[in-house]
């Protein structure tokens, strides 16, 4: 089957942040979650993708092409929605539709974009200027899905959105990924909106990538409880991934198959799994 997104030997220095050596395979027909801190690089390694910077050393590959072999056609399959539009701000939905018409050509969709706008209630006798962020973004994701694109990657943007407009976004991405030759990703610090919709989720820190795992697996992989010093002198050091002080002892995260049975762990969330494995205090 052949992969959405594959990255070997990835690498990108601006400044003195490094990113990579990355490697990593998204197969198609899923929607990633890419979540990391800020200035992990989730931004710099979608601006490799869509090539916008060139990397340092590595090779992408894009729906199973190096993308340094895209011609414009093979461009129209890979879409991507910023945390911004990026368009001018006089224009209304009248004049963006007209404007994607003549850049997509054949490849674009007046009725998909026409129903989306619809379910979205865009107002049609606004410039984008008097659109709300929630606003900008849900044309963006408008104009995102009415070229027929078979890659879609976001960048933060969900963040900002009020509740129900995030919703709608998310509803619109598992609809999208109903056709398995589709593939999302999707970096977002809104790591719940992750958990409802990602079938994997890739971690980077500092550059790195520290895993890629489909989400339930990872989420049953961990639990965190809460001990007494003596308790934890107990466990295995190899299944502590983080630990905080408290007033009481220690709430610490386990790796559960290195713990005994009978230690009753709480279920994780993706954020938890995150912010232990960043801020806890390490072992």
């Amino acid at each position: 089957m052949q992969n959405a997104i594959e990255l070997q030997g990835l690498k990108k220095r601006l400044g003195n942040f490094v990113l990579g050596p990355i490697d990593l395979i998204v197969p198609k027909g899923c929607i990633v979650g890419y979540i990391g801190e800020n200035g992990a690089g989730k931004s710099t390694t979608i601006k490799l993708l869509l090539n916008l910077m060139l990397p340092d050393q590595g090779e992408i590959k894009l729906l199973g092409k190096d993308i340094q072999e895209f011609t414009p056609q093979m461009k129209k399959d890979i879409a991507y929605v910023f945390d911004d539009l990026y368009l001018p701000e006089d224009m209304t939905l009248k004049n963006v539709q007209n404007f994607h018409r003549k850049l997509y050509g054949q490849a674009w969709q007046d009725k998909t974009f026409s129903e989306l706008i619809t379910r979205f209630n865009l107002p049609d006798n606004k410039t984008i200027k008097h659109f709300s962020r929630g606003m900008r973004m849900q044309l963006g994701l408008a104009l995102a899905l009415s070229h027929g694109a078979k890659l879609l990657l976001l960048d933060e943007a969900t963040s900002g959105l009020d509740p129900v407009i995030r919703d709608d976004v998310l509803d619109l991405l598992l609809e999208y990924i109903q056709n398995e030759d589709h593939t999302v990703l999707v970096s977002s610090h809104i790591l719940s909106d992750l958990e409802k919709v990602a079938d994997y989720i890739a971690f980077i820190h500092k550059g790195q990538l520290l895993f890629m795992e489909a989400k339930d697996e990872l989420v049953e992989q961990y639990g965190i409880t809460s001990l007494s010093k003596e308790q934890l002198a107990e466990i295995d050091d190899k299944a502590i991934i983080g630990k905080r002080p408290h007033q009481f002892g220690v709430e610490v995260m386990l790796k559960r198959s290195l713990v005994p049975d009978d230690l009753e762990l709480e279920k994780v969330s993706i954020e938890d799994i995150m912010v232990y494995m960043i801020k806890g205090e390490r072992k």
